[in-house]
This record gives structure tokens, C-alpha cells and sequence, in this order.
């Protein structure tokens, strides 16, 4: 697909439980039927300017959808819409172009897609500054939904384990875990929060307090739930609501963007495909998918100056990035992925070459946007 490089966009996404009315897209929303086969989109064509779809979720499980520009720079998302519910979001896509919607039923894959145009006359070309400062700020937007996300998963984790339902918090922990992974380089840079989040045991600080996430995790997994348990989830959910805060006032530039996108895939190499981020449940992968993402989510809205600059690394990148998502979704499990035990030494080494193969390209993109 192509798009026009410089597309602005602003989200706004609201709740309901009404049903959205049919739309051609003329003076309404844009009606779509999620359920958890299909996605069925009433009008695949719109004018450039606010787009207004309705998502009806008519399947049995959590469902989201999405507008990509080219890349899979996401320029609108709804998510977590629950079975039986109706959520409207608006876009604001000011460049014609071909792009794509897709449902995600189960809130995982690269979802059920199809083209979807945007009419209208070309804008004229943007600058180099334009494109970088358009870059951070749709970055911004997204780690910042992200943020929110974690935080409601977060409060739903705490809630579970709280109450005492073991194995549905299991179930939930590398779901809500997902949220932090995804936005790592900015949530990390935080260095009293981060420690107290996603500190592991062997590496808090001497005089510190093993606490958050994985705390938590080897109270589910290996010890069972103990005395303090409730009053380290109840810490965990008011650090996580502080650091969503900061995450969201967070100042950002393209150059962090660029070595962010690095940075998540030497997460993956150090440690999620070593095994030692997720020791006790071993839901290494499901970080692993969550780095790779926000890498391929800083790289997509970098995406249109890279264009213009480097159009054979989009290329080499498009392709690396497509084959290791690939290898990825051959370990799926169900609405998950195979636990790190379960894979061989073969299967580790493919991911880790497939991995550096991807790491190669992206490693060029902070160059190129330090050159300007």
C-alpha cells in the first residue's frame, strides 16, 4: 500500500453500548462488525479529513481495530472492545492514499485486514523538521495510549490477585505486562519507578526491596501467595500510576525514537530470549512480540522521513521486520505463545538470528535521523 508521506492525525475514543447504526459514510460513522472471524467494514472509501468509525464487537472475545498508514504506522486504534459492545473513535487523516483497517479479535496478531482509500487533492511536500517533529508527535500519542492501557490492565491484574484468583491472574500477567514492554525505553528512563516495576530479583539494589511485577510473578508461580502479597500489589498498581503520569508529560525527540526502536531489540537479545526477564512463568515470548512492537512502532512513525532519506533501508527493514514477525507467530499458542521451556536450542537460535537480522537494519535509523 502507499500513502502520501506527513499524514496528521488526532484520536479521540469514546465508550458505549449502543449499536452503530449502518453507515455508507456519508454524514455518520462508518459502521464495522468485529466478531472473531471476520471484520466487516460497511464503506472501504472516505474523504481526507475526520473519519468516524463505529466497532460493534459480535464475537466471544476482546476485540480492537486499527487504521495503518503504510508500515503499520498506526494513525487510529480502538482497544479492548468487549464481546457484545460498541466503541466510535475519530481520525483525522489528512493525506489520500491507500491505507488498511483491521480487527484484532483476542487482541493479538496483525489482525483481519483490508484496504481501505482515502480521496481527496495531495497536501504539499513537508520539510525534514516537519516530518521528525510529526514523527514524535504520533509516537507520543501511542506510547501514551499505551501508557493507559497499562494501567487498566494493571488495576485488573491487582484486582485478581487480591482476590485470590491464582490462575486467572496468571492469565492476565503477560497481557498487562505487554503494556510496559511495549513503551520500555520511555518507561525505564524513569529510574526510581522502574526498579520498583520490573525490578528482578537478582538485580534490585542492594538495600531495595524485591517488589512490582515480578515479585508478584514468583508469588503466583513458585511460592504462592504470601503475607505481603496484597500490599505489594496494591504498591505495584500506585507505581504504575505515577509512572504513567510521567510517561504521558514526557518530553521526546526523533533521535530517542530511533534508539528506542534499538533499544527494545536489545531487550529481546539480553533478555527475553535468553529466558531471564520471565523466569518463574516463562512468558518470555510474550515480551518478546511486546518489544519487537514498540520497535516497529517507532520505526513506522519515522517511517515518511526515512522515505525520503533511505527508501532501500525501509525497504531491507519491511522485509527483516515481516520475517521475523513470521518466525514469532509460528510459536503461537492459542491467543498466546509457547513458554520459553518449551522451546530447543534450534528453535532459540532461529529467533535470535532472525532477530539480529532485524536489529542490523534498525540499527541505521538513529544515523540517519541524526544526520537530518
Amino acid at each position: 500500500m502507499s500513502v502520501t508521506t506527513g499524514a496528521l492525525l488526532a484520536l479521540a475514543a469514546c465508550g458505549g453500548g449502543a449499536d452503530p447504526a449502518p453507515s455508507t459514510g456519508v454524514g455518520g460513522p462508518i459502521a464495522v462488525v468485529a466478531t472473531d472471524t471476520e471484520c466487516r467494514v460497511a464503506v472501504t472509501t472516505a474523504p481526507a479529513g475526520t473519519i468516524t468509525f463505529a466497532i460493534t464487537n459480535q464475537g466471544t472475545k476482546l476485540n480492537e481495530f486499527y487504521v495503518y498508514a503504510e508500515g503499520d504506522r498506526i494513525m487510529g486504534e480502538v482497544e479492548n472492545v468487549g464481546a457484545g459492545l460498541s466503541r466510535e473513535f475519530h481520525v483525522e487523516i489528512r493525506e489520500p492514499g491507500t491505507y488498511e483497517t483491521a480487527c484484532k479479535p483476542g487482541m493479538v496478531g496483525d489482525g483481519i485486514r483490508a484496504a481501505f482509500t482515502v480521496t481527496g487533492d495531495a497536501p504539499a511536500a513537508r520539510s525534514d523538521n516537519e516530518l521528525l517533529a510529526q514523527a514524535v508527535t504520533g509516537y507520543h500519542r501511542w506510547v501514551s495510549a499505551q501508557a493507559d492501557e497499562f494501567l487498566t490492565e494493571t488495576g485488573k491484574f491487582v484486582t485478581l490477585v487480591k482476590a485470590g484468583e491464582v490462575e486467572k491472574a496468571k492469565a492476565l500477567y503477560p497481557t498487562a505486562r505487554s503494556y510496559w514492554e511495549r513503551i520500555e525505553p520511555v518507561a525505564e528512563s524513569f529510574a526510581d519507578l522502574d526498579p520498583l516495576i520490573d525490578g528482578r530479583e537478582d538485580v534490585v539494589a542492594e538495600g531495595m526491596e524485591f517488589t512490582g511485577y515480578h515479585r508478584l510473578e514468583k508469588d503466583l508461580w513458585v511460592d504462592g501467595l504470601q503475607a505481603d502479597t496484597n500490599a505489594m500489589a496494591d504498591r505495584l498498581l500506585a507505581d504504575v500510576t505515577q509512572l504513567v503520569t510521567k510517561v504521558k508529560a514526557t518530553e521526546l525527540n526523533a533521535l530517542q525514537l530511533a534508539n528506542g526502536s534499538k533499544a527494545l531489540l536489545d531487550e529481546i537479545a539480553t533478555g527475553k530470549i535468553t529466558g531471564e526477564e520471565e523466569r518463574y512463568s516463562h512468558t518470555d515470548l510474550w515480551d518478546f512480540e511486546a518489544n519487537f512492537e514498540g520497535s516497529k512502532a517507532a520505526i513506522a512513525q519515522l517511517r515518511p522521513f526515512l522515505e525520503d532519506k533511505d527508501p532501500q533501508l525501509v525497504a531491507a527493514i519491511d522485509a527483516s521486520s515481516t520475517a521475523l514477525g513470521e518466525l514469532l507467530e509460528s510459536y503461537r499458542v492459542g491467543d498466546g505463545f509457547a513458554l520459553y521451556t518449551d522451546l530447543t536450542p534450534a528453535d532459540i537460535k532461529k529467533l535470535t538470528d532472525s532477530l539480529d537480522d532485524f536489529a542490523e537494519q534498525v540499527a541505521k535509523v538513529a544515523g540517519i535521523v541524526a544526520a537530518g
